[in-house]
C-alpha cells in the first residue's frame, strides 16, 4: 500500500455530497468521486474524457453492496452510456492519469485486477458479466501498474469503500489477528477474529446442528437468513462473516443465546474478555 503519502481531497461543487477529486502527492493518478445524478455535469471536466478505470457501485433491493468495474478510452462518455444502461449504481469512482500515459492495455490490465482482488475478498456483489480479459503488457509496464493499482486500493477505501479490503486484518506488527475458537456439542467448531468492523467468523467454520427453545426469534431469523443466502450450507460457513458483536456470532454458531467475550477462546483456552482487559494493562 501507498503508505506515507499525502492524499488531497477537493469538493468539487463545494459540497461534501457532491463532486470529488482526490490526489496523491507524487503520483501521476488522479480519481475522481461522483454521484450518479452528478455525471452530466462533468462536462466541464475534460481529463475525464481520456482513457481510465472506473467502478460503479450501489446496493441490491436486501441492501446487499454492488460494484460494477469497467475501463475505457473516454470515460465521461461511458458513464453516460451506463445511466440508460444500468439502474443499480448512484454513484462513480473513476481513475485517469494527469500525464495521460495510461493506455487501453493498461487499463485492460487493471480491469483484470481490481476484478480478481473483488471477487477474492467478496465483499461487494460484481456485476460484471464476464470476467474482464487480462492484457499482455511488458515486464516494467506490469510494475508500474502495480503500483498505480496500490493506489487505486488506498484510494477507494479512502472514498469510503471497502470493496478492495480483506476482511481480515493486519495487526500494527503485520501480523494475523489470534484466531479464536469456539467448540461445543451438536457439532459446533468455529474460528472467528476480532475487527476494527466486529467479529469475524472465519470461512470453514461449522455451526451447532440445531437451536435451543430458549434462542431469541432474532437469532432464529438470522441464522435462516444466513442459509438462505447460502453464507452457510450443510451447517458450514462458506466465506468469511462479519458479525456485530462476539456474542451474535457466538450465538449464531452455536444455536443458543451466548456471551462472546467468554465463549470465544484461543487455543491456550484464554477468553476473549481477557484478552481484550490485557489491552489495558
Amino acid at each position: 500500500m501507498a503508505f506515507g503519502k499525502t492524499i488531497k481531497i477537493f469538493l468539487i461543487d463545494g459540497d461534501p455530497n457532491g463532486r470529488m477529486s482526490c490526489e496523491l502527492s507524487n503520483w501521476t493518478g488522479k480519481a475522481y468521486k461522483i454521484p450518479r445524478i452528478k455525471i452530466k455535469d462533468c462536462i466541464d471536466r475534460k481529463d475525464l474524457m481520456s482513457t481510465g478505470i472506473y467502478l460503479l457501485l450501489g446496493k441490491n433491493d436486501d441492501n446487499k453492496d454492488l460494484v460494477y468495474i469497467g475501463e475505457a478510452e473516454n470515460v465521461f462518455t461511458r458513464l453516460n452510456q451506463h445511466l440508460s444502461s444500468k439502474d443499480f449504481w448512484n454513484e462513480a469512482i473513476v481513475f485517469t492519469s494527469k500525464d495521460e500515459n495510461l493506455n487501453k492495455a493498461h487499463i485492460k490490465y487493471l480491469e483484470n485486477r481490481l476484478h480478481e482482488i473483488a471477487k477474492k475478498t467478496n465483499r461487494y456483489i460484481l456485476e460484471n458479466a464476464c470476467i474482464p480479459t487480462q492484457s499482455s503488457i511488458s515486464e516494467s509496464d506490469r510494475a508500474e501498474m502495480e503500483e498505480f493499482l496500490n493506489y487505486i486500493l488506498l484510494l477507494v477505501n479512502t472514498l469510503g469503500h471497502k470493496v478492495f479490503e480483506d476482511k481480515r486484518e493486519q495487526s500494527s506488527s503485520a501480523k494475523i489477528q489470534e484466531i479464536l475458537y469456539i467448540t461445543a456439542t451438536r457439532g459446533c467448531e468455529a474460528m472467528g477474529e476480532q475487527t476494527s468492523e466486529g467479529f469475524l467468523v472465519l470461512k470453514g467454520s461449522k455451526i451447532a446442528d440445531s437451536v435451543t427453545p430458549s434462542l431469541s426469534t432474532s437469532f432464529k431469523n438470522f441464522r435462516d437468513e444466513l442459509f438462505r443466502k447460502g453464507i452457510i450450507e450443510n451447517n458450514q460457513f462458506t466465506e468469511d462473516f462479519i458479525f456485530s458483536s462476539p456474542s451474535y456470532a457466538a450465538a449464531i454458531v452455536m444455536g443458543r443465546n451466548a456471551n462472546g467475550l467468554t465463549e470465544w477462546k484461543t487455543s491456550d483456552g484464554r477468553i476473549l474478555k481477557s484478552l481484550e482487559t490485557n489491552i489495558f494493562h
